[in-house]
């Protein structure tokens, strides 16, 4: 899953950052109001954790332009803010939840994944493609009944190809979505990680799920090949 964090202080934002990536989550950061909303409005995301006190545009603003793009992405407001007004006045235009400042990653976590499973009702928990079962929740794959150990990485690109199963995907398309911006490599850097993942996924399989279209990118499917 991608998220977007829309943070000004650089401290808490690398802080932020680098523990949700550690939960298998792609991050992408902003350091003012106008980057992050331009960011939040060309991407697809999961979710964004947006700051009030911004540079360039404010919190508020951010979200209430979220908002009229009527885009249903949860969003986390993170803020030193603390009075009652202020909580109101925010889910009013849009929050769905409202974490003050300082907090403990570990309660961070829990508010982001829990908005996850809020903002996923209109998606299954549990994505299947013949045999193989990605749960969303708790980040397991399972094929034929067969727990597979996947790194973070790994995990983020299978979850990507199953949940758009059958439609082919660029690598473009993939380092966009699994990768964050700080990302700077070659989109070869697909390649190597569907390699990893067909070790694990297909190689003791007669049904290769992970397919290749050549010149195009890549997509799952249990579909029988022509």
């Amino acid at each position: 899953m991608r998220l977007l964090l829309i943070e000004d202080e650089k401290k808490v934002a690398e802080f932020v950052a680098r523990g949700l990536r550690a939960e298998r989550f792609a991050v992408d950061v902003s350091n003012d109001g106008q980057n992050g909303w331009e960011m939040a409005s060309t991407y697809n995301y999961d979710l964004i954790l947006l700051d009030l006190m911004l540079p360039g545009l404010s919190g508020t603003e951010v979200l209430k332009r979220i908002r009229r793009q009527s885009t249903q992405t949860p969003i986390l407001v993170l803020t030193a803010r603390a009075g009652t007004g202020e909580k109101v006045e925010h889910f009013e235009s849009g929050a769905d939840d409202y974490l003050t400042k300082p907090f403990a990653f570990a309660e961070l976590l829990v508010r982001v994944k829990a908005l996850l499973r809020r903002g996923a009702n209109d998606r299954p928990n549990v994505l299947r493609v013949g045999d193989l079962e990605v749960d969303r929740l708790t980040q397991q794959v399972r094929r034929a009944g067969k727990r597979i150990e996947l790194t973070s990485k790994e995990y983020g690109l299978l979850e990507y190809l199953v949940a758009n199963a059958g439609r082919v995907l660029s690598r473009t398309m993939i380092i966009e979505h699994v990768w964050d911006e700080s990302f700077e490599g070659l989109t070869n850097i697909v390649d190597v990680y569907v390699r990893h993942l067909r070790s694990k996924v297909d190689v003791m399989h007669p049904c290769k799920l992970i397919r290749t279209v050549r010149g195009v990118g890549y997509c799952v499917s249990d579909e029988p090949t022509p």
